[in-house]
């Protein structure tokens, strides 16, 4: 069992809304009764005073997800170029306030665009098409998976999900060991957004966070693809499929991608060579 989950995690209620909602069962129309609704702000990362980013996202983990996101995005390289955050209130939402290093920021500015995404949209408000699948570097093949591990994994990933159980209504990223232990998870309401949380958490443990794979409950899409591999992670799981795009870039990059994993079944879509199979 893994206990590894945080604090705030633990207080699943900060992050839902009890609602009185109406059920139907059978053609009955029930009494209206509380329930519980997650929830959803737009996010707002803000460089030295420079809004960058919005994006809609479950208002937990924030600063995982702002190191993530400028991970993936390659607006830093390290988290130590990085000098400090400040998570705060904003009329409408919540501003993540980040200290970026002035090297870093004057080529975030040279590129800067203004993005409204969705629910954690990984392509709304790119200003060009050509701005989509950004070149990544070739993964080495330093890792390797028994795939006889994956089970445990799976069986434990909602463990990460203490929203999604009371609203059915989060994506979990999760980090798996080489056993099959999950180091630690993040959930969102955006399943791009619960990457970057997890990037994040990544950049910041030690090293036993080096070894294994990302263990993701949505699909993967190319934008998942390509986090990954910016961050250096040389396997991506998934537990749906993934999309013709992201089997492209994943492939072009090296990464080991496999989708719709589940107990004792996997569909491997690019570089196998990782994996072993007990």
């Amino acid at each position: 069992m893994n206990n590894i989950l945080s604090e705030e995690v633990l207080n699943v209620t900060d992050f839902t809304t009890s609602r009185q909602l109406t059920l139907w069962k059978r053609e009955d129309l029930q009494s209206p009764q509380l329930d519980d609704v997650a929830e959803e702000v737009p996010v707002a990362l803000v460089y030295n005073g420079i809004s960058h980013v919005v994006m809609m996202a479950s208002p937990k983990d924030l600063t995982h997800f702002a190191i993530g996101f400028s991970l993936s995005e390659g607006i830093i390289d390290s988290p130590r170029e990085i000098y400090g955050m400040d998570v705060v209130p904003s009329c409408n939402g919540l501003e993540v306030q980040i200290d970026l290093s002035s090297r870093r920021f004057m080529g975030l500015k040279a590129r800067r665009r203004a993005l409204a995404g969705r629910t954690g949209c990984g392509v709304c408000g790119v200003e060009q098409l050509n701005d989509i699948g950004k070149p990544v570097q070739p993964l080495p093949f330093s890792q390797t998976f028994n795939l006889g591990n994956l089970d445990r994994a799976l069986k434990h990933l909602n463990d990460f999900q203490p929203t999604g159980k009371l609203t059915g209504c989060t994506h979990a990223a999760a980090w798996v060991m080489p056993s099959g232990e999950l180091a630690g998870g993040h959930e969102d309401v955006g399943r791009h957004v619960a990457l970057d949380k997890l990037l994040g958490r990544r950049a910041t443990e030690g090293e036993e966070w080096r070894q294994g794979a990302a263990l993701v409950s949505s699909r993967a899409s190319y934008e998942m693809v390509q986090k990954s591999a910016m961050c250096g992670v040389e396997i991506l799981f998934a537990v749906s499929a993934a999309t013709t795009l992201a089997v492209e870039v994943a492939e072009r990059c090296n990464l080991t991608l496999v989708g719709f994993c589940k107990p004792g079944r996997a569909t491997i879509y690019t570089h196998p060579q990782r994996l072993i199979a007990d």
